[in-house]
């Protein structure tokens, strides 16, 4: 079936300005209201221009305040927009980051299907305590794009949304002074927003649609449209010369080719040492021979979501011109039972010289990474970062808010879960011990590809380690936060906020202003 093209719908347009609540010329003004019926200092202005109107209304019981909820007023007296959306915020004393990004979608979705295509949100302003003006304008950017995303390009009769979608959001700012400042923030969330936009796509699409050849074919695109990213794809036979055998032979059971996708931008000095990213890319998880139950196993084309926050990361490195050299790798293949597949018993000879003895095909996420973190180490990485939807273990010791980080290097990992906090994509580390190592013996190679049931994402986490040595070296396990389950059901666009956070400082740290 051919793979159609991966859609970047039109994200929405957004600006930032500063001015009174009262003098804005607007379709609808977003402004908050506490519980309790406290208005908001926006909220409170808007009150006092029109005699009252607001707390005329918050007193009848129209708008009590809490978290999520709408009432959007016509006619307003006193004010120049036509209409003001009232948008509940919870408790004044527990308002925060979380409580702002609902507050934020709330909003967008109560607008979006009544015929407002421009508004302007005062939210903006609210004092979140620890929270900069940057990170609020980028949260702001990334939870309306997030609340109004849809994925229904393969639907016959799609949704056709409104006929008068919001198309522009302004965001104001409490004071002039910053208006240069919060235009770059601005700039580098619509970026980010664009890579988590074709980071859910990729993700999202059937596994019939989305092969290692669409990854490739999607990554040799954004070299197209962006001339400062280089894309090289090895196929089998390169891999093969090159020893990646533990990657190949995960597909040996499928018809689908590997590859193993590079993707190169050099924005700082050629001999400063890139940081390397690597995202799995098992575009369809069988488990092969070692095959899974049936029940959800359709969530197994997000197997390589891992790799499209990988692709998603570098259109936004390459879209913001960051001056540091950064380099994506993506193993990429499916993992199907066949005749010709990876049995259990069988011994692999890694791309390092280690062997494998392979007791279970359905853990192939570490047997492809291994290779790909050996492939690495040729670019004398500054740093190697690997996501990864690797064990449901980790799902099981973290649920689905945060996800499993794992590293050999403590300043790496205290740099990623401040980059986590700053961003809201939230990771929690977990111990990479030697005392996990003895688990992965194995009586007829170097090790075995699993290591019990017990501490599942940690034994995982430290047969990846044994292939890193050489560098410094995080991993993320993503397996919990990727997508979504159940009513809401679909990609997440995770870790892609926490890495672009990360990547943003070490690049202000090289100059970089936006």
């Amino acid at each position: 079936m051919p793979s159609p093209q991966i859609r970047r719908t039109a994200l929405l347009e957004f600006s930032v300005k500063s001015g009174a609540p009262e003098k804005q010329r607007t379709s609808c003004l977003i402004v908050g209201v506490y519980e309790a019926r406290k208005l908001s200092e926006a909220a409170e202005a808007i009150d006092k221009a029109s005699d009252g109107h607001l707390s005329a209304l918050t007193r009848r019981g129209d708008m009590e305040g809490e978290l999520g909820d709408t009432l959007l007023i016509h006619a307003v007296p006193g004010i120049q927009a036509e209409r003001v959306l009232l948008v509940g915020l919870g408790k004044e004393r527990e308002f925060d980051l979380n409580a702002f990004n609902k507050a934020t979608a709330a909003a967008v979705k109560a607008l979006h299907y009544r015929g407002t295509t421009e508004c302007v949100s005062h939210l903006t302003e609210l004092d979140i305590k620890g929270v900069e003006l940057e990170q609020i304008l980028r949260q702001s950017v990334l939870n309306v794009d997030a609340a109004l995303y849809r994925f229904d390009q393969l639907k016959s009769n799609p949704d056709p949304g409104p006929r008068r979608p919001l198309r522009k959001v302004t965001f104001i700012t409490p004071s002039r002074r910053g208006l240069l400042e919060a235009e770059a923030s601005l700039r580098e969330a619509m970026a980010i927003s664009a890579g988590i936009h074709l980071t859910k796509n990729l993700a999202n699409m059937p596994a019939n649609y989305c092969t290692p050849s669409t990854l490739a074919e999607e990554a040799r695109n954004l070299a197209v449209t962006h001339p400062n990213l280089v894309v090289d794809v090895l196929d089998q036979a390169r891999m093969e010369g090159l020893g990646m055998n533990a990657l190949l032979a995960v597909a040996k059971g499928s018809r689908e080719a590997p590859k193993l996708i590079v993707m190169e931008h050099k924005g700082a000095n050629p001999d400063d040492a890139p940081i390397v990213l690597v995202g799995k890319g098992v575009t369809f998880d069988s488990g092969g021979i070692s095959l899974k139950p049936g029940l959800d196993m359709d969530q197994m084309k997000y197997d390589m979501s891992g790799a499209a926050a990988v692709v998603g990361i570098m259109s936004i490195v390459a879209e913001l011109r960051l001056p540091l050299n950064v380099v994506g790798i993506v193993p990429s293949v499916e993992n199907m039972p066949s005749g010709g597949a990876l049995k259990p018993g069988d011994i692999i000879k890694s791309m390092s010289g280690q062997t494998i003895e392979v007791l279970n095909t359905d853990a192939e996420g570490r047997l492809i990474l291994c290779d790909a973190l050996t492939y690495a180490k040729r670019y004398k990485p500054e740093t190697v970062i690997d996501m990864a939807t690797l064990t449901g273990a980790c799902v099981i010791a973290l649920g689905r808010v945060p996800s499993g980080l794992l590293s050999n290097t403590k300043s790496l990992a205290q740099e990623l879960l401040k980059a986590g906090e700053a961003s809201h994509d939230r990771a929690w580390e977990l111990p990479l011990w030697d005392e996990y190592q003895p688990q992965l013996k194995s009586n007829f190679a170097d090790m075995a590809n699993i290591g019990g049931r017990e501490g599942g994402a940690l034994t995982a986490a430290a047969f990846l380690a044994r292939f890193t040595k050489d560098y410094r070296w995080a991993h993320l396990d993503i397996a919990g936060t990727a997508w979504n389950v159940g009513e809401n059901k679909g990609a997440t666009g995770r870790p892609v906020g926490l890495i672009s956070e990360f990547l943003l400082r070490r690049a202000r740290a090289n100059g970089h202003t936006g």
